[in-house]
């Protein structure tokens, strides 16, 4: 399973690429505003920064405008894949722009349903928000699974994006469950780097060091 972030903070993109297992950025218009900085300069900077899919999300609520959105979107940079909501325009978009060569990504995806309609329209990713549907008192690992059998039972390239990840076990049973990426939080990723017992052990390394030392 390959690991995307999910900011649109550049000093937080640029730290954990240089990690050296960053394979792709999403960003949302809320994610974007936070950063109070232009939208497609943001975007453009981090295509610079990161060699993999970089997700920008249309604001467009109608099929005509997502299409003239996505044009002015994927005209930043090869690297970018459009993020649009799965909604009845969105589908149509989702296809014109499948058609056109231009990658998609279906976001605000809550159903395997939802996620089915998406890949049969075109997109080359699906995003479930596994964490929006564990708030609304729902299994999203469950749904993720749903989704990954079916796309698996048929033969669906659409790759599977596990989204709106709110803590490391997230990551580990999306990945379980044969999720291709999981775009997470900058802070779930430090989580994801730190473990008390390692901590621990340095501790006792550099303890016993200097106790051969003397």
């Amino acid at each position: 399973m390959r690991i995307f972030i999910d900011s649109a903070n550049i000093e937080e993109i640029r730290e954990i690429n240089d990690m050296g297992f960053l394979a792709g950025v999403t960003t949302n218009p809320t994610l974007v505003a936070r950063e109070g900085r232009d939208f497609k300069a943001v975007v453009q900077e981090i295509c610079t920064l990161v060699d993999g899919p970089v997700s920008a999300e249309v604001l467009s609520l109608d099929a005509a405008g997502m299409v003239s959105e996505a044009g002015e979107l994927a005209g930043i940079h090869p690297n970018v894949v459009i993020k649009i909501p799965v909604t009845e325009d969105g589908l149509k978009a989702i296809r014109v722009l499948a058609e056109r060569g231009v990658k998609t990504n279906a976001t605000l995806v809550f159903s395997a349903a939802q996620a089915l309609l998406a890949a049969r329209a075109g997109a080359a990713f699906v995003s479930p928000f596994i964490g929006r549907i564990d708030d609304t008192g729902n299994d999203g690992l469950g749904v993720l699974e749903d989704i990954v059998t079916i796309f698996d039972q048929y033969l669906i390239d659409t790759e599977i994006i596990a989204a709106s990840i709110r803590h490391p076990m997230h990551v580990v049973e999306s990945a379980k469950i044969g999720a291709h990426i999981a775009t997470v939080p900058y802070k779930v990723l430090k989580q994801m780097v730190k473990h008390p017992l390692t901590d621990l052990g340095i501790e006792r390394f550099l303890e016993d060091w200097k106790k051969a030392k003397m």
